[in-house]
């Protein structure tokens, strides 16, 4: 038995959930429209280049948590699936899923984005087990502010290797599945790195190191 770990965005869907909901709060009024959209398209073409202060972000993606009840954020969540995330699920990647829980494998999703939108999309794969970038949450409400380690870049390593000494686990045999070159620390720890539909950045070092490359859109 492996474990087999997923990135979410880009690689279980086709698109980002993260910039997605963002699009959910604007186009629905639950922001001001033009200054989100603006920071929203902001930060995720600093993610894309690799240069996304994370903290920033999440503060930024949390602000808007922090001002509702939880009863209000699972309801807009539930609109969120059935609007954005059902239309961008993709049969290939529930089929790769399946493969390795066939096979005995742990599957696991390791996300950047909170697990407040993340949770919910796992799940809707059949993947109960998630590492996200945790909101704060105190008296029943997010506070606006990121607990512990943001599963960003490194912060991914960190937050597996914790995970592994908690669970008993190794990274013998493991699978990591990704688009993104922000993923390469922990591309570069797994015995099997998979690249799918890659970025630019992450296809040519892929191409370099021989990495195996699929098309989960096909």
């Amino acid at each position: 038995m492996a474990l087999a770990i997923f990135d979410l965005d880009n690689t279980l869907i086709a698109n980002d959930s993260d910039y997605l909901w963002g699009e959910f709060l604007v186009d629905k009024g639950y922001v001001d429209a033009d200054h989100f959209r603006e920071q929203n398209a902001k930060f995720y073409e600093d993610y894309k280049s690799g240069n996304l202060d994370i903290f920033a972000y999440q503060r930024f993606a949390l602000k808007p948590l922090s001002q509702q009840s939880m009863e209000t954020l699972h309801e807009w969540h539930k609109q969120f699936m059935q609007e954005y995330i059902e239309p961008i699920i993709l049969p290939k990647a529930q089929a790769m899923v399946d493969h390795h829980k066939n096979n005995g494998d742990r599957v696991m999703i390791i996300t950047a984005t909170n697990t407040f939108i993340t949770r919910p999309i796992g799940e809707r794969y059949g993947i109960t087990e998630l590492l996200g970038t945790e909101g704060e949450i105190k008296d029943g409400r997010y506070t606006g502010e990121v607990a512990g380690t943001p599963t960003f870049q490194h912060g991914k390593v960190t937050r597996l290797n914790s995970w592994l000494a908690e669970n008993d686990e190794t990274l013998e045999g493991s699978y990591f599945y990704s688009d993104s070159h922000n993923d390469l620390p922990l591309l570069e720890l797994v015995s099997h790195p998979v690249i799918v539909n890659g970025d630019d950045k992450l296809l040519e070092i892929a191409k370099q190191r021989d990495w195996p490359l699929m098309d989960m859109r096909q």
